[in-house]
Protein backbone atom coordinates (compact mmCIF):
# COMPACT_ATOMS: atom_id res chain seq x y z
CA UNK A 1 0.00 0.00 0.00
CA UNK A 2 2.66 2.55 0.98
CA UNK A 3 4.77 1.75 -2.08
CA UNK A 4 1.80 2.25 -4.40
CA UNK A 5 0.86 5.46 -2.63
CA UNK A 6 4.41 6.76 -2.95
CA UNK A 7 4.37 6.20 -6.68
CA UNK A 8 0.93 7.73 -7.06
CA UNK A 9 1.73 10.93 -5.20
CA UNK A 10 5.34 11.33 -6.34
CA UNK A 11 5.00 10.85 -10.10
CA UNK A 12 4.70 14.54 -10.90
CA UNK A 13 7.38 15.42 -8.34
CA UNK A 14 9.77 13.00 -10.01
CA UNK A 15 8.92 14.30 -13.48
CA UNK A 16 9.44 17.85 -12.23
CA UNK A 17 12.87 16.86 -10.95
CA UNK A 18 14.03 15.92 -14.44
CA UNK A 19 16.56 18.39 -15.85
CA UNK A 20 14.87 18.25 -19.28
CA UNK A 21 18.23 17.87 -21.00
CA UNK A 22 18.82 18.69 -24.63
CA UNK A 23 19.66 15.48 -26.54
CA UNK A 24 18.81 13.59 -23.36
CA UNK A 25 21.41 10.94 -22.39
CA UNK A 26 18.68 8.74 -20.86
CA UNK A 27 16.95 8.36 -24.22
CA UNK A 28 20.21 7.65 -26.01
CA UNK A 29 21.05 4.96 -23.43
CA UNK A 30 17.71 3.14 -23.66
CA UNK A 31 18.19 -0.27 -25.36
CA UNK A 32 14.46 -0.37 -26.15
CA UNK A 33 14.48 2.97 -28.01
CA UNK A 34 11.88 4.54 -25.74
CA UNK A 35 11.45 8.31 -25.98
CA UNK A 36 12.25 8.63 -22.28
CA UNK A 37 12.75 12.39 -22.27
CA UNK A 38 9.59 12.93 -24.30
CA UNK A 39 7.50 10.73 -21.99
CA UNK A 40 8.71 12.59 -18.91
CA UNK A 41 8.14 15.96 -20.60
CA UNK A 42 4.60 14.96 -21.58
CA UNK A 43 3.71 14.13 -18.02
CA UNK A 44 5.39 17.23 -16.63
CA UNK A 45 3.54 19.54 -19.01
CA UNK A 46 0.04 18.21 -18.28
CA UNK A 47 -0.01 15.88 -21.28
CA UNK A 48 -0.58 12.71 -19.29
CA UNK A 49 -2.33 10.95 -22.16
CA UNK A 50 0.66 11.59 -24.40
CA UNK A 51 2.99 10.06 -21.81
CA UNK A 52 0.84 6.97 -21.33
CA UNK A 53 0.36 6.36 -25.02
CA UNK A 54 4.11 6.50 -25.70
CA UNK A 55 4.74 3.51 -23.45
CA UNK A 56 4.41 0.02 -24.93
CA UNK A 57 1.64 -2.24 -23.63
CA UNK A 58 4.11 -4.31 -21.62
CA UNK A 59 6.83 -2.22 -20.04
CA UNK A 60 10.29 -3.29 -21.29
CA UNK A 61 11.81 -1.61 -18.23
CA UNK A 62 11.16 -4.78 -16.22
CA UNK A 63 13.72 -6.65 -18.31
CA UNK A 64 16.39 -3.97 -17.82
CA UNK A 65 18.64 -5.25 -15.06
CA UNK A 66 21.33 -2.55 -15.34
CA UNK A 67 18.93 0.37 -16.03
CA UNK A 68 21.31 2.21 -18.37
CA UNK A 69 18.87 5.14 -18.56
CA UNK A 70 19.27 5.79 -14.83
CA UNK A 71 23.04 5.44 -15.07
CA UNK A 72 23.05 8.02 -17.87
CA UNK A 73 20.77 10.50 -16.08
CA UNK A 74 22.69 13.74 -15.58
CA UNK A 75 20.67 14.55 -12.48
CA UNK A 76 22.70 11.79 -10.83
CA UNK A 77 25.71 14.11 -10.99
CA UNK A 78 24.05 16.60 -8.65
CA UNK A 79 21.88 14.29 -6.56
CA UNK A 80 19.68 11.26 -7.03
CA UNK A 81 18.92 10.37 -10.68
CA UNK A 82 15.34 10.36 -11.92
CA UNK A 83 13.79 6.96 -11.03
CA UNK A 84 12.75 6.28 -14.62
CA UNK A 85 11.75 2.57 -14.30
CA UNK A 86 9.59 3.29 -11.24
CA UNK A 87 7.89 6.18 -13.03
CA UNK A 88 7.22 4.13 -16.15
CA UNK A 89 5.95 1.19 -14.09
CA UNK A 90 3.31 3.44 -12.57
CA UNK A 91 2.44 5.13 -15.89
CA UNK A 92 2.00 1.73 -17.54
CA UNK A 93 -0.86 0.93 -15.13
CA UNK A 94 -3.01 3.70 -16.65
CA UNK A 95 -5.37 2.91 -19.49
CA UNK A 96 -4.32 4.19 -22.91
CA UNK A 97 -6.50 6.93 -24.40
CA UNK A 98 -7.78 7.00 -27.96
CA UNK A 99 -7.48 10.39 -29.60
CA UNK A 100 -10.03 11.38 -32.23
CA UNK A 101 -9.36 13.91 -34.96
CA UNK A 102 -9.92 17.49 -33.81
CA UNK A 103 -9.34 20.83 -35.50
CA UNK A 104 -7.01 23.31 -33.79
CA UNK A 105 -7.28 25.93 -36.54
CA UNK A 106 -8.90 29.22 -35.62
CA UNK A 107 -9.42 32.63 -37.17
CA UNK A 108 -8.08 35.60 -35.25
CA UNK A 109 -8.95 39.12 -36.33
CA UNK A 110 -9.83 37.68 -39.73
CA UNK A 111 -6.48 35.92 -40.09
CA UNK A 112 -6.43 32.13 -40.41
CA UNK A 113 -4.16 30.38 -37.86
CA UNK A 114 -3.29 26.67 -37.95
CA UNK A 115 -3.47 26.60 -34.15
CA UNK A 116 -3.88 29.26 -31.46
CA UNK A 117 -0.28 29.14 -30.17
CA UNK A 118 2.01 32.12 -30.90
CA UNK A 119 5.31 33.35 -29.52
CA UNK A 120 4.82 36.68 -27.76
CA UNK A 121 6.78 39.82 -28.49
CA UNK A 122 10.10 39.28 -26.72
CA UNK A 123 13.55 37.82 -27.09
CA UNK A 124 12.02 34.42 -28.03
CA UNK A 125 11.03 35.84 -31.42
CA UNK A 126 13.65 38.40 -32.34
CA UNK A 127 15.43 37.27 -35.53
CA UNK A 128 14.95 35.08 -38.58
CA UNK A 129 16.71 31.96 -37.29
CA UNK A 130 14.77 31.82 -34.02
CA UNK A 131 11.36 32.31 -35.58
CA UNK A 132 12.07 29.89 -38.42
CA UNK A 133 12.99 27.19 -35.89
CA UNK A 134 9.81 27.86 -33.93
CA UNK A 135 7.68 27.71 -37.08
CA UNK A 136 9.31 24.42 -38.09
CA UNK A 137 8.45 22.98 -34.67
CA UNK A 138 4.75 23.83 -34.92
CA UNK A 139 4.15 27.34 -33.58
CA UNK A 140 1.44 28.96 -35.70
CA UNK A 141 2.66 32.52 -35.43
CA UNK A 142 4.90 35.05 -33.76
CA UNK A 143 4.43 38.48 -32.31
CA UNK A 144 7.91 39.67 -33.24
CA UNK A 145 10.01 41.57 -30.72
CA UNK A 146 8.90 45.20 -30.67
CA UNK A 147 10.22 47.25 -33.56
CA UNK A 148 11.02 50.94 -33.22
CA UNK A 149 12.89 53.60 -35.15
CA UNK A 150 15.76 53.45 -32.66
CA UNK A 151 18.04 50.75 -31.23
CA UNK A 152 18.11 50.78 -27.41
CA UNK A 153 21.29 50.53 -25.38
CA UNK A 154 20.81 47.44 -23.22
CA UNK A 155 22.16 46.55 -19.77
CA UNK A 156 23.83 43.38 -18.48
CA UNK A 157 22.54 41.30 -16.83
CA UNK A 158 18.87 41.86 -17.60
CA UNK A 159 17.01 38.82 -16.20
CA UNK A 160 16.24 37.48 -12.72
CA UNK A 161 13.92 34.79 -11.35
CA UNK A 162 11.78 34.39 -8.25
CA UNK A 163 12.13 31.08 -6.42
CA UNK A 164 9.97 29.24 -3.88
CA UNK A 165 11.38 26.27 -2.02
CA UNK A 166 12.56 23.79 -4.68
CA UNK A 167 10.80 25.59 -7.52
CA UNK A 168 13.40 27.77 -9.28
CA UNK A 169 11.19 29.75 -11.62
CA UNK A 170 7.91 30.82 -9.99
CA UNK A 171 8.24 34.29 -11.48
CA UNK A 172 10.59 36.06 -13.84
CA UNK A 173 11.81 39.63 -14.10
CA UNK A 174 13.34 41.34 -17.10
CA UNK A 175 14.66 44.83 -17.75
CA UNK A 176 15.14 44.27 -21.47
CA UNK A 177 13.84 46.87 -23.90
CA UNK A 178 12.66 46.68 -27.52
CA UNK A 179 14.49 45.05 -30.45
CA UNK A 180 18.24 45.53 -30.57
CA UNK A 181 18.17 45.28 -34.37
CA UNK A 182 17.85 48.26 -36.67
CA UNK A 183 14.54 48.98 -38.36
CA UNK A 184 16.02 47.89 -41.70
CA UNK A 185 17.15 44.56 -40.24
CA UNK A 186 13.73 43.92 -38.70
CA UNK A 187 11.92 44.71 -41.96
CA UNK A 188 14.22 42.23 -43.73
CA UNK A 189 13.30 39.58 -41.11
CA UNK A 190 9.61 40.13 -41.87
CA UNK A 191 10.09 39.86 -45.62
CA UNK A 192 12.24 36.72 -45.36
CA UNK A 193 9.96 34.95 -42.90
CA UNK A 194 6.82 35.66 -44.93
CA UNK A 195 8.59 34.48 -48.07
CA UNK A 196 9.70 31.21 -46.49
CA UNK A 197 6.66 30.62 -44.23
CA UNK A 198 3.68 32.13 -46.08
CA UNK A 199 1.07 30.22 -44.04
CA UNK A 200 2.48 31.25 -40.67
CA UNK A 201 1.20 34.44 -39.02
CA UNK A 202 3.54 37.37 -38.46
CA UNK A 203 2.43 39.95 -35.90
CA UNK A 204 4.59 43.07 -36.06
CA UNK A 205 4.84 44.66 -32.63
CA UNK A 206 5.66 48.35 -32.97
CA UNK A 207 6.40 51.26 -30.65
CA UNK A 208 6.64 54.87 -31.74
CA UNK A 209 7.59 58.00 -29.84
CA UNK A 210 5.30 60.36 -31.75
CA UNK A 211 2.10 60.02 -33.79
CA UNK A 212 4.15 60.36 -36.95
CA UNK A 213 6.39 57.48 -35.90
CA UNK A 214 3.42 55.23 -35.15
CA UNK A 215 2.03 55.92 -38.62
CA UNK A 216 5.40 55.41 -40.28
CA UNK A 217 6.12 52.13 -38.48
CA UNK A 218 2.67 50.80 -39.33
CA UNK A 219 3.25 51.66 -42.98
CA UNK A 220 6.66 50.00 -43.33
CA UNK A 221 5.78 46.75 -41.50
CA UNK A 222 2.64 46.49 -43.64
CA UNK A 223 4.70 46.89 -46.79
CA UNK A 224 7.18 44.28 -45.52
CA UNK A 225 4.41 41.67 -45.32
CA UNK A 226 3.15 41.56 -41.70
CA UNK A 227 -0.29 40.00 -41.15
CA UNK A 228 -1.24 41.87 -37.96
CA UNK A 229 0.14 44.91 -36.15
CA UNK A 230 0.44 44.93 -32.36
CA UNK A 231 0.81 48.34 -30.70
CA UNK A 232 3.05 48.04 -27.66
CA UNK A 233 1.35 50.40 -25.23
CA UNK A 234 2.61 48.49 -22.21
CA UNK A 235 6.35 47.80 -21.86
CA UNK A 236 6.97 48.60 -18.15
CA UNK A 237 10.63 49.56 -18.30
CA UNK A 238 11.42 51.68 -21.32
CA UNK A 239 14.05 54.28 -20.45
CA UNK A 240 12.31 57.29 -22.05
CA UNK A 241 9.12 58.99 -20.90
CA UNK A 242 6.05 58.62 -23.08
CA UNK A 243 6.83 55.01 -24.04
CA UNK A 244 5.40 51.64 -23.08
CA UNK A 245 3.17 51.46 -20.02
CA UNK A 246 3.17 55.25 -19.70
CA UNK A 247 1.04 55.16 -22.85
CA UNK A 248 -1.17 52.26 -21.75
CA UNK A 249 -2.22 54.08 -18.57
CA UNK A 250 -3.53 57.04 -20.60
CA UNK A 251 -6.69 56.42 -22.65
CA UNK A 252 -6.00 59.67 -24.54
CA UNK A 253 -2.55 58.51 -25.65
CA UNK A 254 -3.89 55.04 -26.50
CA UNK A 255 -6.57 56.65 -28.64
CA UNK A 256 -4.16 59.03 -30.36
CA UNK A 257 -1.52 56.40 -31.13
CA UNK A 258 -4.08 53.83 -32.29
CA UNK A 259 -5.52 56.40 -34.70
CA UNK A 260 -2.01 57.21 -35.89
CA UNK A 261 -1.32 53.49 -36.45
CA UNK A 262 -4.56 53.09 -38.38
CA UNK A 263 -3.48 55.86 -40.76
CA UNK A 264 -0.51 53.74 -41.81
CA UNK A 265 -2.14 50.35 -42.37
CA UNK A 266 -5.17 48.39 -43.51
CA UNK A 267 -4.09 45.40 -41.37
CA UNK A 268 -5.81 44.26 -38.16
CA UNK A 269 -4.45 46.18 -35.15
CA UNK A 270 -3.98 44.75 -31.66
CA UNK A 271 -3.60 47.10 -28.69
CA UNK A 272 -1.31 45.46 -26.12
CA UNK A 273 -2.48 46.46 -22.65
CA UNK A 274 -0.55 47.14 -19.47
CA UNK A 275 -1.61 45.46 -16.20
CA UNK A 276 -0.13 48.39 -14.27
CA UNK A 277 -3.58 49.93 -14.00
CA UNK A 278 -6.80 49.33 -12.11
CA UNK A 279 -9.31 49.11 -14.96
CA UNK A 280 -7.85 47.78 -18.21
CA UNK A 281 -11.17 48.04 -19.99
CA UNK A 282 -10.92 51.86 -20.07
CA UNK A 283 -7.80 52.13 -22.32
CA UNK A 284 -8.86 48.97 -24.18
CA UNK A 285 -12.17 50.58 -25.12
CA UNK A 286 -10.33 53.74 -26.18
CA UNK A 287 -8.15 51.63 -28.50
CA UNK A 288 -11.14 49.88 -30.06
CA UNK A 289 -13.00 53.14 -30.61
CA UNK A 290 -9.88 54.54 -32.29
CA UNK A 291 -9.61 51.68 -34.76
CA UNK A 292 -8.04 48.66 -33.02
CA UNK A 293 -9.50 45.31 -34.08
CA UNK A 294 -8.39 43.35 -31.04
CA UNK A 295 -6.73 43.45 -27.62
CA UNK A 296 -3.57 41.70 -26.42
CA UNK A 297 -3.18 41.24 -22.65
CA UNK A 298 -1.34 41.20 -20.42
CA UNK A 299 2.14 42.63 -20.73
CA UNK A 300 4.50 42.25 -17.77
CA UNK A 301 3.85 43.76 -14.34
CA UNK A 302 6.10 46.41 -12.84
CA UNK A 303 8.20 44.70 -10.19
CA UNK A 304 11.15 44.59 -7.85
CA UNK A 305 12.49 41.28 -6.55
CA UNK A 306 15.29 39.51 -4.74
CA UNK A 307 16.95 42.14 -2.53
CA UNK A 308 20.41 40.76 -1.76
CA UNK A 309 21.18 40.15 1.91
CA UNK A 310 24.70 41.57 1.67
CA UNK A 311 24.60 44.31 -0.95
CA UNK A 312 20.94 45.36 -0.45
CA UNK A 313 20.60 45.53 -4.24
CA UNK A 314 17.63 43.82 -5.91
CA UNK A 315 18.04 41.76 -9.06
CA UNK A 316 19.16 41.83 -11.73
CA UNK A 317 22.33 43.47 -10.42
CA UNK A 318 23.76 46.04 -12.86
CA UNK A 319 27.00 47.41 -11.38
CA UNK A 320 25.48 47.60 -7.90
CA UNK A 321 22.15 49.05 -9.04
CA UNK A 322 18.85 47.89 -10.56
CA UNK A 323 15.56 49.32 -11.79
CA UNK A 324 11.87 48.47 -11.84
CA UNK A 325 11.30 45.72 -14.40
CA UNK A 326 8.63 43.53 -15.92
CA UNK A 327 7.34 40.51 -13.96
CA UNK A 328 6.11 37.45 -15.86
CA UNK A 329 5.85 33.68 -15.48
CA UNK A 330 3.36 31.29 -13.93
CA UNK A 331 2.70 33.54 -10.93
CA UNK A 332 1.04 36.26 -13.04
CA UNK A 333 -1.55 33.97 -14.69
CA UNK A 334 -4.39 34.66 -12.22
CA UNK A 335 -3.86 38.40 -12.70
CA UNK A 336 -3.92 38.05 -16.47
CA UNK A 337 -7.08 35.94 -16.37
CA UNK A 338 -8.81 38.53 -14.20
CA UNK A 339 -8.10 41.28 -16.71
CA UNK A 340 -9.27 39.10 -19.60
CA UNK A 341 -12.53 38.25 -17.82
CA UNK A 342 -13.19 41.88 -16.90
CA UNK A 343 -12.76 43.02 -20.49
CA UNK A 344 -14.88 40.21 -21.95
CA UNK A 345 -17.63 41.11 -19.46
CA UNK A 346 -17.69 44.72 -20.72
CA UNK A 347 -20.46 45.46 -23.23
CA UNK A 348 -18.09 47.41 -25.46
CA UNK A 349 -15.43 44.69 -25.53
CA UNK A 350 -17.21 41.34 -25.26
CA UNK A 351 -17.16 40.79 -29.03
CA UNK A 352 -13.60 42.07 -29.55
CA UNK A 353 -10.97 39.41 -30.36
CA UNK A 354 -8.50 38.83 -27.50
CA UNK A 355 -4.94 37.54 -27.59
CA UNK A 356 -4.12 36.23 -24.12
CA UNK A 357 -0.75 35.95 -22.42
CA UNK A 358 0.76 35.93 -18.94
CA UNK A 359 1.98 32.75 -17.23
CA UNK A 360 1.10 30.24 -19.95
CA UNK A 361 3.29 27.13 -19.71
CA UNK A 362 1.03 24.26 -20.74
CA UNK A 363 -2.02 23.54 -22.88
CA UNK A 364 -4.07 23.66 -19.67
CA UNK A 365 -3.00 27.25 -19.05
CA UNK A 366 -3.90 28.06 -22.64
CA UNK A 367 -7.27 26.39 -22.15
CA UNK A 368 -8.06 28.73 -19.25
CA UNK A 369 -7.37 31.81 -21.36
CA UNK A 370 -9.45 30.46 -24.22
CA UNK A 371 -12.31 29.45 -21.92
CA UNK A 372 -12.39 33.07 -20.74
CA UNK A 373 -12.69 34.38 -24.28
CA UNK A 374 -9.26 34.44 -25.97
CA UNK A 375 -8.98 33.11 -29.52
CA UNK A 376 -5.21 33.46 -29.55
CA UNK A 377 -2.44 32.56 -27.07
CA UNK A 378 1.03 34.09 -26.73
CA UNK A 379 3.95 32.57 -24.80
CA UNK A 380 7.39 33.83 -23.73
CA UNK A 381 8.66 32.96 -20.25
CA UNK A 382 7.98 29.24 -20.58
CA UNK A 383 9.92 29.14 -23.85
CA UNK A 384 12.81 30.90 -22.12
CA UNK A 385 12.84 28.11 -19.53
CA UNK A 386 12.15 25.03 -21.63
CA UNK A 387 12.59 25.93 -25.30
CA UNK A 388 10.28 25.92 -28.32
CA UNK A 389 9.69 22.17 -27.80
CA UNK A 390 6.85 22.90 -25.35
CA UNK A 391 4.66 23.39 -28.42
CA UNK A 392 4.53 19.59 -28.82
CA UNK A 393 2.64 19.10 -25.58
CA UNK A 394 0.57 22.26 -26.03
CA UNK A 395 -0.77 20.91 -29.31
CA UNK A 396 -1.06 17.27 -28.28
CA UNK A 397 -2.46 18.01 -24.82
CA UNK A 398 -5.13 20.29 -26.30
CA UNK A 399 -5.98 17.66 -28.91
CA UNK A 400 -6.44 14.98 -26.26
CA UNK A 401 -8.59 17.28 -24.14
CA UNK A 402 -10.87 18.28 -27.01
CA UNK A 403 -11.13 14.70 -28.25
CA UNK A 404 -12.02 13.20 -24.87
CA UNK A 405 -14.50 15.95 -23.99
CA UNK A 406 -16.61 15.80 -27.14
CA UNK A 407 -15.27 18.90 -28.91
CA UNK A 408 -14.42 18.85 -32.59
CA UNK A 409 -12.81 22.28 -32.89
CA UNK A 410 -10.82 24.44 -30.49
CA UNK A 411 -13.16 27.34 -31.31
CA UNK A 412 -15.89 25.57 -29.32
CA UNK A 413 -14.22 26.26 -25.95
CA UNK A 414 -13.73 30.00 -26.48
CA UNK A 415 -15.62 31.94 -23.79
CA UNK A 416 -17.35 28.92 -22.22
CA UNK A 417 -16.14 29.85 -18.71
CA UNK A 418 -17.41 33.43 -18.78
CA UNK A 419 -20.95 32.63 -17.67
CA UNK A 420 -19.64 31.01 -14.48
CA UNK A 421 -17.93 34.14 -13.13
CA UNK A 422 -20.46 36.33 -11.34
CA UNK A 423 -20.33 39.16 -8.82
CA UNK A 424 -19.51 38.33 -5.21
CA UNK A 425 -22.99 39.43 -4.16
CA UNK A 426 -24.58 36.76 -6.35
CA UNK A 427 -22.64 33.81 -4.93
CA UNK A 428 -24.57 31.20 -2.93
CA UNK A 429 -24.04 31.88 0.78
CA UNK A 430 -26.63 29.71 2.53
CA UNK A 431 -24.79 26.38 2.46
CA UNK A 432 -21.46 24.76 3.41
CA UNK A 433 -19.48 22.22 1.39
CA UNK A 434 -17.69 20.09 3.97
CA UNK A 435 -14.36 18.40 3.18
CA UNK A 436 -14.27 14.64 2.61
CA UNK A 437 -11.36 12.58 3.99
CA UNK A 438 -9.97 9.46 2.31
CA UNK A 439 -8.61 7.44 5.25
CA UNK A 440 -6.80 5.00 2.95
CA UNK A 441 -4.81 7.74 1.23
CA UNK A 442 -4.14 9.75 4.38
CA UNK A 443 -0.62 9.20 5.76
CA UNK A 444 -1.16 11.10 9.02
CA UNK A 445 1.28 13.94 8.35
CA UNK A 446 -0.88 16.54 10.13
CA UNK A 447 -0.52 19.24 7.50
CA UNK A 448 -4.28 19.75 7.39
CA UNK A 449 -4.43 20.08 11.19
CA UNK A 450 -1.64 22.66 11.27
CA UNK A 451 -3.18 24.80 8.56
CA UNK A 452 -6.69 24.57 9.97
CA UNK A 453 -5.61 25.44 13.50
CA UNK A 454 -3.04 28.13 12.72
CA UNK A 455 -4.62 29.58 9.59
CA UNK A 456 -8.25 28.49 9.66
CA UNK A 457 -11.05 27.78 12.13
CA UNK A 458 -9.62 25.10 14.44
CA UNK A 459 -12.05 22.51 13.06
CA UNK A 460 -9.55 19.64 12.84
CA UNK A 461 -7.54 17.64 15.31
CA UNK A 462 -5.27 14.61 14.92
CA UNK A 463 -6.31 11.26 16.33
CA UNK A 464 -3.82 10.33 19.06
CA UNK A 465 -3.27 6.83 17.70
CA UNK A 466 -3.69 6.99 13.90
CA UNK A 467 -2.61 10.64 13.52
CA UNK A 468 -5.39 11.03 10.97
CA UNK A 469 -7.69 14.07 11.02
CA UNK A 470 -10.96 14.24 12.95
CA UNK A 471 -13.33 17.06 11.96
CA UNK A 472 -15.55 19.11 14.26
CA UNK A 473 -18.50 19.99 11.99
CA UNK A 474 -19.65 22.71 14.37
CA UNK A 475 -16.44 24.64 13.76
CA UNK A 476 -15.87 23.80 10.08
CA UNK A 477 -16.87 26.63 7.73
CA UNK A 478 -16.07 24.74 4.52
CA UNK A 479 -13.18 27.00 3.49
CA UNK A 480 -11.25 24.02 1.98
CA UNK A 481 -7.84 25.16 3.16
CA UNK A 482 -7.26 21.55 4.23
CA UNK A 483 -8.03 20.36 0.68
CA UNK A 484 -5.39 22.68 -0.73
CA UNK A 485 -2.56 21.81 1.67
CA UNK A 486 -2.91 18.01 1.71
CA UNK A 487 0.26 16.68 0.03
CA UNK A 488 -1.29 13.34 -0.99
CA UNK A 489 -4.72 14.53 -2.18
CA UNK A 490 -6.50 12.62 0.56
CA UNK A 491 -9.01 15.45 1.11
CA UNK A 492 -11.60 16.54 -1.44
CA UNK A 493 -14.91 18.40 -1.66
CA UNK A 494 -17.65 16.48 0.11
CA UNK A 495 -21.27 17.01 1.03
CA UNK A 496 -22.90 20.43 0.67
CA UNK A 497 -25.55 21.13 3.29
CA UNK A 498 -27.73 24.09 4.17
CA UNK A 499 -26.44 26.31 6.96
CA UNK A 500 -28.35 26.06 10.19
CA UNK A 501 -30.27 29.14 11.22
CA UNK A 502 -28.41 31.17 13.84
Amino acid sequence: MSKFLYKETSLLEEASGCLLCNEAPCTKACPHQLEIDKIIRCYRFDNKAGAINRLPLSSPCQSCVDTPCVAACLKGKVGAPVPIPDMFEKLSTYEKITRKEVDLSIDFCGVSCENPFFLSSSVVGSNYEMVAKAFDMGWAGVAFKTIGTFVPKEVSPRFDALKKEAVPFVGFKNIEQISDHTLEENLAFIRDLKRDYPTKVFVASIMGQTEEEWTYLAKVVTEAGADIIECNFSCPHMAADGLGSDVGQSPKLVEAYTKATRKGTHLPILAKMTPNIGNMEIPALAAVQAGANGIAAINTIKSIMNVDLDSFVSGPFVVGKTSVGGYSGKAVKPIALRFIQTMKAHNGLMDIPMSGMGGIETWRDAFEFMALGCENIQVTTSVMQYGYRIIDDMIEGMQYYLSTHGFCNVKEIVGKALVHTISAEELERDSICYPKFDRMKCIGCGRCYLSCYDGGHQALKQDEHTKKPVMNAKKCVGCHLCVLVCPVKAISAGTRVKKKEQ
